[in-house]
């Protein structure tokens, strides 16, 4: 090759520039070397800057499809001795000494047992020779593990032998896997699912259970089955129970939650979906909380058949869900960060959600259409706290009753 035209760094940068989607390939190696030396006697390679020597090694890399590695060691020779000149000694190589017959008793060992570990297999090979007095065996009887796996990896055997790619996990693109980050805003609902438990191999009743991440409002509801023809209509009613827009809707990775159906109806109210990450147990712990703390704590663990899905379903909407939203106060948190930037969260302000919405900037602009606090005061303030609760837990009572 005759590059003798280029006689500056500036220019072979500007080479680089253009060359960047073309291969250069030589044929024989003594050329490669004698142009590779050429190139650093006329650039005066080992006078040059740091930059620049960087730049020539590139524009040599690039004719010569060398490897960064290999480069370095040519360099290095021209360094030692003033000469690139071909090796004529032959590197010591190992005497083979399993031949393609020990191959081929390896894939048929391989192919009968299923390809076994490593051990097992050179424990099957020191049978056959030993206990079953196989004399072909011989020398595979002696063969280390590690190389039994080098031979799994030769072109011979993976060619004769049928691999097994093992399973793997189903990527479902539905929701985002992330945690909600509300910047203070309501709207941003976590959602899960509490179990009444089991009885004779008979399901019982599912309790959805929706918290918002900022001013706690939650909303309860009850129904038979997580499938979705049960589970979209109850999502969209207890969407609607909440008095400001819903913006964002993060659940766990469950199947109940992360399905079609749900991402079409979450699509059509504009909502955002979102899924827990793995190893981020965190991601949904509020409302984790929640299940413990309110719905564990109202309705207990025991089995509650789900024919009285529908009947649970009405006692929250109409009694359970709004002493929880207005008559029960819930603690919010103060995150103080110390000098070594550890934060600690300090639990010194309990209020009603209704209170935590109402103590928003500006919270008319979350409320949906048609929706007035002059509304939501009303219900607030029709009963006490005390006298809300009793009516509560007294309508509660009547419920166990039918079960």
């Amino acid at each position: 090759m005759n590059d003798s035209h280029i006689v500056s760094i500036a220019q072979i940068k500007e080479f680089l520039k253009v060359a960047k989607g073309i291969h250069f390939q030589g044929t024989f190696k003594k050329e490669k070397y004698q142009w590779i030396e050429s190139v650093l006697l006329r650039f005066r390679y080992f006078t040059l800057r740091k930059k620049e020597r960087s730049i020539l090694k590139n524009y040599i890399l690039k004719m010569t499809a060398y490897s960064d590695a290999q480069l370095t060691r040519l360099i290095k020779r021209k360094r030692q001795f003033g000469k690139i000149v071909i090796r004529s000694t032959r590197r010591h190589s190992f005497p083979r000494i399993y031949t393609p017959d020990d191959l081929a008793l390896l894939i048929t060992t391989d192919k009968a047992h299923y390809r076994l570990s490593g051990p097992a297999t050179k424990k099957i090979f020191a049978r056959e020779y030993g206990v079953f007095n196989k004399k072909e065996f011989a020398k595979l009887k002696n063969i280390s593990v590690s190389h039994l796996y080098n031979l799994r990896a030769t072109r011979n055997y993976l060619s004769r032998v049928k691999i097994f790619i093992p399973t793997k996990s189903v990527r479902v693109p539905i929701g985002e896997r992330r945690k909600p980050d509300p910047q203070g805003k309501p709207g941003y609902i976590r959602v899960d699912t509490v179990h009444q438990g089991d009885l004779e191999k008979e399901k019982g009743v599912y309790h959805i259970n929706c918290v918002d991440s900022v001013t706690q409002w939650e909303v309860v509801g009850a129904v038979e089955n997580i499938s979705e023809y049960y589970l979209a209509p109850l999502l969209e009613d207890l969407i609607a129970q909440y008095p400001f827009r819903i913006l964002g809707f993060h659940s766990d990775n469950g199947s109940e939650f992360i399905n079609k159906i749900v991402a079409k109806l979450l699509n059509k109210l504009l909502i955002q979906q979102t899924k827990s990450r793995t190893r981020h147990c965190n991601d949904n712990a509020l409302v984790e909380s929640k299940n413990g703390s309110v719905i564990r704590k109202h309705m207990g663990y025991v089995h509650i058949a789900k024919k009285y899905a529908r009947v649970i379903n009405r006692f929250y909407k109409d009694y359970f869900n709004v002493y929880l939203n207005y008559h029960r106060p819930c603690g919010f948190a103060t995150i103080f960060t110390d000098n070594k930037g550890k934060q600690k969260k300090k639990y010194d302000t309990y209020q009603t959600p209704y209170e935590s919405f109402r103590s928003l900037k500006n919270p008319k602009q979350y409320l949906k259409k048609g929706i007035t606090l002059k509304a939501l005061d009303a219900i607030a303030h029709e009963k006490s706290d005390n006298e809300f609760a009793a009516l509560m837990e007294k309508s509660k009572v009547e419920l166990f009753k039918t079960f």
